[in-house]
């Protein structure tokens, strides 16, 4: 416990512990392998070949992008299946772990030559830190609430108005309105720029979402969920929250909650 109650906190963890305490427990504190899913390997690979493909000043082919993704999905669930061969214990979204592998492997592929075309058309002028690198899975720690909190940043677009925009790549259909929430206020206190709207590009669409606006969020008002986070981390608070959802949960095979 003296680990998780130290630690700094993230998007992840605290949206984690909100919605079901005790499956943060059982992976953070009891740290339980997770089963395993090819949907958080695709979501892996494609952000790699994503970012690969701004580093090289949208230059990279698509050819060479769906190369990337190939060989880099390859690799996860390869070195996934060492660990969990029986593909029956993997999640799946629909049809069988062993069938969500095959599909998500041509998805990937299909998804990443369509972030490659839109990229080239839409053209975002993805923004520089003042030492001049191209704002790309960009690190960050802040102070937040009193919480020291950490993370990276898919992109920062520069807008016109000389604000940046955060942007968070999805390859699925969550999404959190708090980590871009977060990204608006970690961005505006490390790199002292002006953050007024976020937004999601949508793998599944091959587009961006509508964009958020932030305008409004501060950073106590962010620091505040990751305060009773915190605090309920620190005080054991870690309660179980079964539902529909379980069904997804990599947790579940060490769930005393499950199917209840």
């Amino acid at each position: 416990m003296n680990r998780i109650e130290t630690m700094p906190r993230s998007v992840s963890q605290t949206e984690q512990w909100f919605k079901c305490g005790w499956r943060f427990f059982l992976q953070r504190v009891e740290r339980v392998t997770p089963l395993p899913a090819a949907w958080s390997m695709h979501g892996t690979a494609f952000h790699s070949a994503a970012e690969a493909v701004e580093r090289s000043g949208r230059r990279m082919s698509e050819a060479e992008a769906v190369e990337l993704f190939s060989d880099e999905y390859e690799a996860l669930v390869n070195k996934a299946l060492d660990l969990e061969p029986n593909t029956d214990w993997w999640l799946s979204a629909s049809g069988t772990g062993a069938e969500d592998i095959e599909a998500r492997y041509i998805l990937g592929q299909e998804q990443t030559r369509r972030y490659v075309e839109w990229a080239r058309e839409s053209q975002p002028a993805i923004w520089q830190t003042a030492e001049e690198k191209p704002a790309l899975e960009l690190y960050f720690k802040v102070e937040l609430g009193g919480v020291l909190v950490r993370g990276y940043i898919d992109q920062l677009v520069a807008e016109p108005d000389a604000s940046v925009r955060v942007r968070d790549l999805k390859t699925g259909s969550m999404k959190s309105k708090f980590q871009l929430e977060t990204y608006k206020v970690a961005t505006e206190a490390v790199h002292g720029v002006t953050v007024k709207r976020g937004d999601w590009y949508l793998a599944k669409k091959g587009s961006l979402s509508k964009p958020v606006d932030l305008t409004e969020v501060t950073a106590d008002q962010v620091g505040e969920k990751y305060a009773a986070m915190d605090a309920g981390v620190k005080a054991g608070k870690f309660e179980a929250s079964p539902g529909f959802l379980c069904k997804f949960c990599d947790m579940k095979h060490k769930c005393s909650f499950f199917g209840k």
